[in-house]
């Protein structure tokens, strides 16, 4: 039969052979693609989809069953989805719970999954708003600077093609009052730092800044910002503040130069024996000023309760302990659940509290007083804890260690009614199970949550204070501080955090988020960078939206520089000198190696020369600069006092990288009187004429005189008499000066109608041949090619300046009572003095607009007549 069938095939496809062409594909279908191509063929009548016909012919041409995949999609059953493969059986326990550990894996990582997108999308989108809040924060910062900054001198540098490049650099919007005051208390912080630095004496800046924060105000974001500089002091181990200033001096010579003391340490290599210490001692630091607050925390409490405390007068440690823990832990005449007892008495609540507090000298007295008790209870625990507090950095030898791993797991691990205080202090000791750094019931707040971590670090295991940075930075500021706008959110939390783990840039970041903060972001990165703590990024690092740097390679870093120039720019034109004294501070970087050191210096070198440029003109910008006396001596300026802070070594790096180069700011944003000062007091009186040549130059051809042109004459005249007077800058621009100021006296006098007087002031200049000679003037034409540009620009003021005071002349002459032949002569002398000027412009026709040599020709016809 199958061979029949064979036969059969073979026979059909000879009868189509000769119609074979080579170029289509054969078809091979089964019988129920035949027939779904038949329907296919039926729904092709009116009334049937014509899409679906020719997906399904699509899909057929690809081998799909397309009609066979919707059948079976349509009897799909997804009630057995998460049903065992094989039926299970009522009595089979084991495959029943195999089977619902594999559905609770399978639910836990479906969990985890939707759990870690909405993290990335909540961390995207904060991260999104952080940045469109610092891009939006900077724009504002630029509107505003032009909205205030309309003023006269802003709208200067607007005109010249390096003032619009300066826009950035312009003043802000004012500080409110609020925030001056704020201000206010902190700049004298700041400025004994830099009388200290220059003196090379040590100053504690952590503790004046404690100082300036309790006086700023009261309120809890301040006591935040207090207690995170005292988490600093305490990292820093700065001595304490100053006493009075009568033995100021004498206390701070006794003091070890403490100003970039951790730098090397911090910005070198982390796996350094230096870098494991810095660690530890932030770490204890941290701990230690932990500790502090909350004995603080202690004795409020008492003050606040002392009816249910009973102090009595004893004023001990131990006694105050003991009236904590019955305020804390005693209610209604019975202690809480799981508070053990031993003698009658909660020794370990009493133990820890100590130790939270720092005061591990009496917890080990008092556990003496408890011997017995103990040793009954727990028989090795006083061996561990006198070792433990004996140790340099509470860390227990191995075979103690062991020996209280071992007890500890036995009768305290898996029990239900275990003193929750003992088992902290178990796991302090020890520092057993570090990635469960807390206990229910004792890190009940963020500060004793933070005070377990730090006392479980351990720089030789589980990645020490950079481990727990991680673990931190996963938490993020929104765990600490709240979200942003939140009701009752607490701002300087995290940045707290931050300082504790050791994360300072991030730290100072963290404040300058927010607008409330960023005077106490300044001051803190400024104390950061004193004592070498903050790792300031290169120039190219450097990112126009924030100031942290962060990158996968390298530390995080802040840019100092831009802190304290969007500070600074808030009341630069108010006070330009203190806010030197915060721009002194951006070189306390100068040693950071790799160049971003010498870049800080030099960006520290721009902000003063933008502070010149922008600070209001008068005596306090000489103040500022310095100047020349009326005797003709020079004195020096508060910047040039303080050169050494900027890393200015000798007079002429001053000049060089300070006002020649402030000299050329004020001169392209038009502030030629400042420029020339600059210039003068740089000692380059060379340079100084030629601007002064070229400022004349520019204002005789305006209209109108203003104060500035005034200004820029005044300021000409006094530098041409100190320079005759000394014989300096002899040459060519001196003398161009001469004559430009001459120029403006012929100008003023015809504007008065003493047209006498201005033709001999510019007959004096000799720039304008009125001698009838033909080839003097024809020299005196090729001559002028040569005098100054700043002469030959305003060639056609000249002669038209001159012809119409000789016509004016003339006019006047022809209407005198003068004798006829007197007259005559002067109207004749007139007549010469038009035509050799009106050949003198002839010989320089090609530089002169047509227009001007028609006025002036008809002018010479009219005194010809």
């Amino acid at each position: 039969m199958a061979a029949n069938l064979s036969s059969l095939l073979n026979a059909s496809k000879a009868l189509t052979s000769h119609l074979s062409r080579p170029d289509l594909p054969s078809v091979n279908l089964s019988l129920e693609q035949i027939e779904a191509q038949s329907r296919r063929l039926v729904s092709r009548q009116p009334g049937t989809s014509g899409d679906a016909s020719r997906a399904n012919y699509l899909l057929a041409q690809a081998h799909v069953d397309a009609p066979a995949l919707a059948n079976s999609i349509a009897h799909l059953n997804t009630q057995t989805t998460f049903s065992p493969l094989q039926a299970l059986q009522d009595t089979d326990v084991a495959g029943y719970l195999r089977h619902a550990h594999e559905q609770n894996l399978i639910s836990t990582i479906e969990e985890g999954r939707k759990e870690t997108q909405e993290e990335f999308y909540r961390v995207l989108e904060d991260r999104g708003r952080r940045d469109w809040e610092a891009k939006k924060r900077r724009v504002f910062e630029q509107l505003g600077a032009r909205v205030v900054g309309e003023n006269k001198a802003v709208a200067e540098m607007k005109k010249s093609s390096h003032g619009k490049s300066l826009l950035s650099t312009s003043v802000g919007p004012a500080p409110s009052l609020q925030m001056q005051s704020k201000m206010m208390a902190y700049d004298h912080v700041v400025s004994e730092l830099n009388t200290s630095r220059l003196r090379g004496t040590s100053f504690p800046i952590v503790h004046a800044l404690i100082q300036a924060s309790l006086s700023a105000n009261s309120d809890s974001g301040s006591l935040q910002i207090s207690q995170n500089f005292h988490v600093l002091s305490k990292i820093t181990a700065e001595p304490p503040s100053l006493p009075p200033i009568a033995h100021a001096g004498a206390h701070i010579l006794n003091t070890p130069l403490i100003e970039r003391k951790y730098a090397r340490a911090y910005l070198g290599d982390p796996e350094s024996r230096e870098a494991v210490e810095l660690r530890r001692q932030i770490a204890k630091g941290a701990r230690e000023a932990l500790e502090e607050q909350y004995w603080d925390v202690v004795e409020r409490t008492l003050q606040a309760r002392a009816q249910e405390a009973r102090l009595g007068g004893d004023p001990s440690v131990s006694n105050k302990i003991r009236a904590y823990v019955s305020v804390r832990h005693y209610r209604m005449g019975e202690w809480e659940d799981r508070v053990e007892l031993v003698a009658g008495q909660p020794l370990w609540a009493r133990l820890f509290y100590m130790i939270r507090t720092g005061h591990l000298q009496e917890a080990l007295a008092e556990a003496m007083q408890h011997q017995v008790a103990i040793e009954r209870r727990e028989s090795s625990f006083l061996s561990h804890l006198r070792a433990w507090i004996e140790s340099p950095d509470r860390r227990l030898p191995k075979p103690h260690r062991d020996q209280l791993h071992a007890a500890y797991n036995a009768h305290m691990l898996h029990s239900s009614s275990a003193d929750p205080f003992k088992l902290a202090l178990y796991k302090l000791m020890g520092k057993i199970d570090p990635s469960r750094r807390s206990v229910a019931g004792v890190t009940v707040t963020t500060e004793d949550w933070l005070w377990f971590q730090l006392s479980m670090v351990d720089e030789d295991e589980f990645g020490g204070l950079r481990g727990l940075s991680e673990v931190l930075l996963g938490y993020g500021e929104r765990h600490f501080d709240g979200a942003p706008g939140q009701k009752g959110a607490k701002r300087g939390v995290w940045a707290g955090v931050l300082l504790m783990c050791g994360q300072f840039e991030r730290a100072v970041a963290a404040l300058w988020d927010h607008n409330e903060m960023e005077v106490e972001a300044v001051h803190l990165a400024i104390a950061l960078a004193y004592h070498g703590l903050l790792r300031v990024p290169l120039r190219a690092e450097t990112s126009d939206i924030t100031p942290l740097t962060l990158s996968s390679s390298s530390p995080p870093a802040l840019s100092l520089s831009t802190l304290i120039w969007r500070y600074i720019r808030q009341f630069v034109r108010m006070d330009a000198r203190e806010a030197l004294q915060y721009v002194y501070s951006v070189c306390l970087s100068a040693d950071q190696p790799g160049g971003a050191g010498k870049e800080q210096v030099e960006t520290a070198w721009d902000l003063v020369r933008r502070i010149i440029v922008l600070a209001n003109t008068g005596a306090a910008w000489e103040e500022l600069v310095g100047g020349f006396r009326p005797d003709g001596t020079r004195f020096s300026g508060a910047i040039e006092q303080s050169a050494s802070l900027l890393k200015l070594d000798d007079t002429r790096a001053y000049n060089e990288h300070i006002l020649e180069r402030a000299a050329r700011a004020s001169e392209e944003a038009d502030r030629v009187p400042e420029a020339i000062k600059l210039y003068n007091l740089a000692g380059d009186y060379v340079t100084v004429v030629g601007v002064l040549a070229r400022a004349l130059g520019s204002t005789i051809t305006q209209p109108s005189v203003d104060d500035k042109a005034r200004a820029v004459e005044r300021t000409a005249a006094d530098v041409l008499r100190h320079y005759e007077r000394t014989n300096r800058a002899v040459g060519k621009e001196r003398d161009a000066v001469v004559r430009l100021l001459r120029v403006r006296e012929a100008m003023d006098a015809k504007a008065v109608g003493r047209v006498e007087a201005a033709l001999e002031l510019m007959e004096s200049t000799d720039l304008i041949p009125l001698e009838a000679d033909v080839a003097k003037i024809t020299k005196r034409a090729e001559e002028f090619k040569d005098l100054p540009d700043a002469l030959q620009r305003n060639l056609q003021t000249f002669l038209q300046l001159t012809m119409d005071v000789l016509a004016a002349v003339h006019q006047k002459v022809k209407a005198s009572s003068l004798p006829e032949a007197s007259r005559q002569t002067t109207i004749a002398m007139l007549r010469k003095k038009s035509r050799a000027l009106l050949i003198f412009a002839g010989n320089l026709k090609y530089r002169m607009s047509p227009d001007v040599y028609s006025y002036l020709a008809r002018l010479d016809v009219e005194i010809a007549l």
